[in-house]
């Protein structure tokens, strides 16, 4: 099976419709959405949306943090703009996509693979996985051969070696990488709506259970389309920067 795994949708319809359209032509079989369907963009409704008609199509869909914020009493860890996007979203949701956010489970465990938005270990913490202390956190605490998860918003893949070993790869987009039966992987994606790699594409992977390989890509998209939504909608000016700029 050819999984297409996209995280970090962020309300950008923009992007997510790049990255659906290339994983069709990738032929894949199914799909995995890690997360952060909402949150900075200007078309929170119309990525909802879109996340429900997959999942009713078999797709797996976990809960990340702005999605949990969205129907909960917002963190205060959280910083001022994307609170107020937070708000502004509750708006753009009708009942029924406010109650699938709310539904969602914090990770879920199919066969070998664990998905999660951040961490594996204490997911509700939503911490970052930033290195490979934090990755070989999550690895020991899934308890599974592959972990797929985002909230870092950019690409990375991490190993650990059979003898307890860590390792991390900065993959390149299209660059087909194959992953050894007796190790242990973590694998971001990267964001598809808001990438902060310096790069604008948006981003996106595709594991084959059946090779065992999983291949990053990066797809470009109207991001100045995108922006300017963000702008007319009345938000933070600097989500619509992060947009044009990868940051």
């Amino acid at each position: 099976m050819r999984l297409a795994l996209l995280t970090d949708l962020h309300a950008n319809r923009e992007a997510v419709a790049a990255c659906l359209a290339h994983a069709e032509r990738q032929q894949v079989d199914q799909y995995a959405f890690t997360g952060d369907f909402v949150g900075y963009g200007a078309d929170p409704g119309w990525v909802v949306k879109t996340v429900m008609d997959y999942v009713g199509r078999g797709a797996v869909a976990v809960q990340g943090n702005h999605d949990y914020s969205v129907v909960r009493p917002v963190r205060p860890q959280m910083h001022a703009e994307a609170r107020e996007v937070i708000e502004w979203t509750r708006g753009q949701l009708d009942p029924e996509q406010l109650a699938f956010l709310g539904s969602l489970p914090l990770t879920q465990r199919h066969g070998n693979a664990f998905f999660v938005h951040a961490s594996a270990h204490d997911p509700v913490r939503w911490e970052y996985v930033t290195g490979v202390a934090e990755a070989e956190r999550s690895l020991k605490a899934s308890r599974s051969r592959i972990v797929f998860s985002g909230h870092v918003h950019a690409p990375a893949l991490y190993r650990r070696a059979d003898d307890g070993r860590m390792g991390v790869h900065v993959p390149d987009a299209g660059q087909r990488i194959g992953l050894q039966p007796q190790h242990q992987y973590l694998v971001l994606p990267g964001a598809v709506g808001q990438p902060r790699d310096q790069n604008n594409a948006a981003c996106y992977a595709v594991f084959d259970d059946e090779a065992r390989s999983i291949t990053y890509f990066r797809v470009p998209y109207d991001h100045g389309a995108a922006a300017r939504k963000v702008i007319a909608a009345g938000l933070p000016i600097v989500f619509a920067m992060r947009l044009v700029e990868g940051i």
